[in-house]
């Protein structure tokens, strides 16, 4: 349908054939012009690094634009996509370092070994991989394949366009599940995968860009500044009271929980993990029990956001907080040291069947 080549012409006169795809006549109808024949086109380099090696690259904020992104063969090298992407491979990269900006599908690593990497993705995958160094951010459960001498910390980056990044890969800066790691090929006695150690240094391990067009990202790895939380994930935790605190949706709520977690990290209690999701009813009779009927009204806003704090006398510390920094605000907080452990039980089973976890 369409087709300027559909219907044959006859011959000019003077034997010459009319070109098959001229102007039409006049009172001739128009071909139709469609959308997609006015997209540009895209070129699969753009969109590749392979090949290099003892290079600097990189991809500045809005050059990627939510592409397929294709890394291989590299060596040496420090690679640097600053922009949210559909789906990254990497394949046989050798001693680089490595930045991914927000990945809406998976980022998968094949045959890789001894690379430094900061990656936020929907899912990670890794297969027939040795010597992998990660601060993640993975709004599913880590995937690691034949692979050995895997390293997993959290992620912690900032530059001014990663919020809006994040929102336009579909992830939530509350839910990531670094530390969750499952290994599709557990060896008998051994281990193939580690936490980094809780003090390490993000740009000991993939530095900062030296490239002068790359240096024009105004980049922090202050623990303060990441766009993600920092969380203690599946590390140990300093003390057997924990708390709940959830946050339900408003215009305010990204920016009250952040609050809450700078509140309470800078009186020493520690943030073990996070997690946004959508509740119904018979969600918050199971979670929040004899308190539901007091919040289920709030879920139809949208997705909450939950926290959970640890530390000695976390439970007394979120309530005092919550009632003088968010005097007005319903929020849900743990009601004593008793209760909150179950609080913390009842809603992360909940969010973990939800996202399928």
């Amino acid at each position: 349908m369409g087709c300027c080549f559909s219907k044959r012409r006859k011959p000019a006169q003077g034997g010459q054939r009319q070109e098959a795809c001229q102007e039409p006549a006049a009172g001739e109808e128009k071909a139709p012009q469609y959308s997609w024949d006015q997209r540009a086109k895209v070129d699969p380099k753009d969109y590749t690094f392979s090949g290099l090696k003892n290079e600097t690259v990189g991809r500045l904020p809005g050059k990627v634009a939510g592409q397929q992104f294709v890394i291989q063969d590299c060596e040496n090298c420090s690679i640097y996509i600053f922009d949210h992407s559909a789906t990254i491979t990497i394949d046989d990269c050798v001693n680089c370092q490595i930045f991914l900006g927000p990945i809406k599908g998976s980022v998968f690593f094949r045959d890789c070994k001894d690379c430094k990497c900061i990656v936020a993705c929907q899912q990670f995958r890794s297969r027939d991989c040795r010597k992998l160094e990660v601060f993640l951010c993975c709004a599913t459960q880590p995937i690691i394949e034949s692979s050995t001498g895997m390293k997993f910390g959290c992620f912690q980056y900032y530059y001014p366009e990663l919020a809006l990044q994040f929102k336009d890969a579909g992830l939530s800066i509350f839910n990531n599940t670094w530390s969750n790691i499952h290994d599709f090929t557990p060896v008998s006695g051994e281990n193939n995968w580690g936490l980094l150690p809780e003090n390490a240094v993000v740009q000991d391990y993939v530095p900062l860009p030296a490239s002068e067009e790359l240096k024009a990202v105004r980049i922090s790895t202050d623990a303060m500044k990441s766009i993600i939380p920092i969380t203690r994930g599946q590390r140990q935790k300093s003390s057997d009271e924990s708390c709940l605190v959830v946050f339900f949706a408003g215009d305010y709520t990204t920016a009250n929980a952040r609050k809450l977690i700078d509140e309470m990290t800078g009186k020493g209690f520690q943030l073990v993990q996070t997690k946004e999701v959508s509740m119904k009813a018979e969600d918050a009779q199971r979670v929040f029990q004899q308190c539901a009927s007091e919040f289920i009204p709030l879920l139809e806003r949208g997705p909450v956001v939950a926290l959970e704090f640890n530390g000695d006398g976390a439970v007394e510390g979120c309530r005092n907080t919550v009632n003088d920094v968010f005097n007005g605000t319903k929020v849900f907080v743990s009601e004593s040291k008793a209760s909150a452990s179950q609080d913390v039980d009842n809603f992360y089973n909940f969010a973990d069947m939800q996202m399928g976890m």
